[in-house]
């Protein structure tokens, strides 16, 4: 049985065209995420419907990293040009920030983005209504 027939993606110069081959899809097309259930087929939706995607993925839960490495891994080191073994560090001390910000154009807006994720809940493509309930009274308790 071979799952799902391979699919047409639409974004033929994504990085999804690139990483997600016929020989990954018949490897991974069936497998599905312990967390919410996503699947290869999701994660790559928005490249096989629209014809402008750079990537063309998403991880509808942190499970998706793992059981589609063989796409994720490779993808997310050539969008963001790092090796294999790269590790990430965070350091939340803002004095280490240093700046060059011109005082005859100074800054007037800024924008930060924030994700949301919480072990063992389905990140926002993939959650399942289930736990958007959970979510809710989860965050109900905390605040």
């Amino acid at each position: 049985m071979s799952g799902e027939p391979f699919p047409e993606i639409k974004s033929k110069h994504s990085l999804v065209a690139k990483y997600v081959t016929e020989p990954i899809w018949e490897k991974l097309n069936r497998a599905k995420t312990a967390t919410s259930g996503f699947t290869l087929a999701k994660a790559i939706a928005c490249a096989v419907e629209f014809n402008n995607q750079h990537c063309g993925i998403y991880a509808g839960d942190w499970d998706s990293y793992k059981v589609f490495a063989d796409v994720f891994d490779p993808l997310i080191q050539e969008y963001h040009g790092i090796a294999a073994d790269s590790t990430h560090t965070s350091d939340m001390d803002a004095s280490k920030i240093k700046g060059t910000i011109s005082k005859e154009a100074p800054v007037h807006s800024t924008r930060i983005r924030v994700g949301r994720n919480i072990d063992g809940y389905g990140l926002s493509p993939g959650i399942t209504k289930q736990q958007r309930i959970d979510v809710e009274n989860l965050m109900k308790k905390a605040f």
